[in-house]
């Protein structure tokens, strides 16, 4: 048998008051800038790696789909006697 329990008190989750001032296109461009500087950003190596499998992958899969249409393709024909 599965118990299931209330969340002990009755206040409804209110969300966090707003610190501050509100909303500053400044502090946001700052704010993207200093943790821009803290990525691990992958060095060239890695990235033209990335970019030939994620190419021979792309050209796989497309290999695959054709030949799969095809054989349906010819199923289909063989079947239903349509088709060229």
């Amino acid at each position: 048998m599965v118990s299931v329990t209330k969340p002990k008190g009755n206040s409804p989750k209110m969300p966090p008051a707003q610190k501050g001032p509100g909303f500053s296109l400044r502090r946001y461009f700052s704010d993207v800038c200093a943790e821009a500087k803290r990525v691990t950003w992958p060095t060239r190596r890695n990235t033209i790696i990335t970019t030939g499998a994620v190419l021979a992958m792309v050209v796989a899969t497309c290999i695959f789909f054709f030949v799969v249409d095809q054989l349906i393709g010819l199923g289909i024909s063989k079947i239903l006697g349509i088709g060229g």
